[in-house]
């Protein structure tokens, strides 16, 4: 164990340059807490935010003009902050999209800040900057692109969508855009409807197209919008598939939507956030036939690779076409390479200063390869009566709710809600709803490494005990 850190009060800038002995000593604590954190998360709440809005205005204060002791710190993180929140990285976590939150990249951002190299142009950090290129290759291999794909590793699926989006406007419109029409599914990400806002569409430019029953974008209605927004003169140049909708967990008939892309001229993007890393396996594969004929793909190494918040990416099939949209020349920049291996990132990003990403991937795939990332499962609810499961699940979320004969649509809904209140409230599990064409719904999505079958188990155990207490 590292002995107690002294306090030594800050006399100038020269103290922000810690000796090597303090450095090791910084780092021992808090990794003494982080390993008793970790080594205790299937024994913690799954979320415990009662009190919340009391801590948070305790912490207000402000600028600190002397220095505070580093335990206290730690003390102050490990035993009150962290506590108070969501178990995101616990085993109970089954509530929206789970991230895993992989040690190994911790360990790997350490590195990257403390090395503090930039890889946004190429010649920076060349050998860097080539892991991460490696990285969106290795990406581009699992989901079926060709060589000449190109991509960035991104904040999150927001960025991703974000950036899609513009891709797609400048390859297709005019400078004058405004004509310009975007279709996606009742149940697309509301990143999709913020990314047009941004990128200059009014709202009423996007075509909320209607799902089927199993939350499914309906290929005959988009093709019915795309004509009559023809008919008026409207420019349709976009649309979205889903690959793991947040609400359910649905895929879209992606080849459906290639196809059609192809005969209007269109551009495809999917946003496979959730969902596109069950491409590593067979039924992965089956139920996205047709991601690889997008010309471009959102995904979250933060979701299906367990990876820590904060780690999204975008694939382009056309690696011209992203750079041509995001590149731009300044004379205080160095040249920027000619050869297409070699990847200067700022051309190919709306970033130009921006952390080393690649690292929190590239360490943890080297490390195991990528056979343990394969693994997935969902569970079966329907064992629980009068459970009933809104849309057949697809990937490992599924969507349910309770009902009984002669309950109405507000009775039902009030029930379900109470239901996962009471769930949440046992702290084993925590469970978020949604709500499907007027009726609240509950979510279980299993994305952790972490999250087995004793896990699931106590799940089912809690539903079927709070059920029994409501009904």
């Amino acid at each position: 164990m590292a002995p107690e850190l002294q306090s030594h009060p800050i006399r100038s800038n020269l103290d922000l340059e810690l000796p090597a002995g303090r450095m090791r000593e910084l780092v021992d604590k808090a990794l003494e807490r982080i390993v008793d954190h970790i080594s205790s998360l299937d024994s913690q709440p799954s979320a415990d935010v009662e009190g919340c809005e009391a801590l948070a205005r305790s912490l207000v204060e402000p600028l600190p003009e002397k220095p505070a002791e580093y335990s206290d710190l730690l003390d102050l993180l490990f035993k009150e902050l962290v506590p108070k929140s969501f178990n995101t990285a616990g085993p109970g976590y089954l509530a929206y999209i789970p991230g895993g939150g992989l040690f190994h990249s911790a360990v790997a951002d350490l590195i990257s800040d403390a090395v503090n190299r930039y890889v946004g142009v190429w010649i920076a950090a060349p050998g860097l900057a080539q892991l991460e290129a490696n990285v969106i290759r290795w990406f581009s291999e699992i989901v079926g692109y060709p060589a000449e794909a190109r991509g960035i590793l991104t904040t999150g699926g927001s960025l991703a969508n974000f950036t899609a989006l513009v891709t797609a406007r400048r390859h297709l419109l005019p400078d004058n855009f405004l004509a310009g029409t975007l279709y996606a599914s009742d149940q697309v990400h509301h990143s999709v409807v913020k990314a047009a806002m941004l990128a200059g569409f009014p709202a009423a430019n996007v075509r909320e197209i209607a799902a089927d029953d199993a939350c499914r974008i309906r290929l005959d209605h988009l093709e019915r919008s795309i004509e009559s927004d023809r008919r008026e003169g409207k420019h349709p140049f976009l649309i979205v598939g889903n690959a793991g909708t947040t609400n359910t967990g649905a895929v879209d008939d992606l080849d459906g939507l290639a196809n059609l892309a192809a005969r209007e001229k269109m551009w495809l993007h999917v946003d496979a956030a959730y969902g596109g890393f069950f491409m590593l396996t067979r039924k992965g594969r089956e139920v996205m036939r047709g991601i690889e004929r997008a010309h471009s793909i959102t995904l979250d190494p933060h979701k299906g690779l367990f990876l820590p918040y904060g780690t999204g990416s975008l694939l382009v099939r056309d690696g011209d076409a992203l750079r041509r949209a995001h590149s731009v020349d300044a004379t205080y920049l160095p040249p920027m390479q000619q050869d297409a291996d070699l990847v200067d990132f700022c051309l190919y990003s709306p970033e130009l200063s921006r952390d080393f990403r690649g690292l929190r991937v590239w360490l943890p795939i080297k490390m195991h390869g990528i056979e343990p990332f394969r693994a997935w499962a969902a569970e079966e609810l329907r064992s629980i009566p009068s459970v009933e499961v809104l849309a057949e699940p697809q990937l490992s979320l599924v969507a349910f709710r309770v009902v009984r004969s002669g309950w109405d649509t507000e009775t039902a809904n009030d029930l379900n809600r109470r239901l996962m209140g009471g769930v949440n409230a046992l702290k084993r599990v925590y469970l978020t709803g949604t709500v499907l064409r007027g009726r609240f719904v509950i979510r279980i999505c299993v994305l952790s490494f972490r999250t087995h079958h004793d896990r699931m188990q106590a799940a089912l155990e809690d539903i079927r005990a709070t059920l029994r207490e409501l009904t």
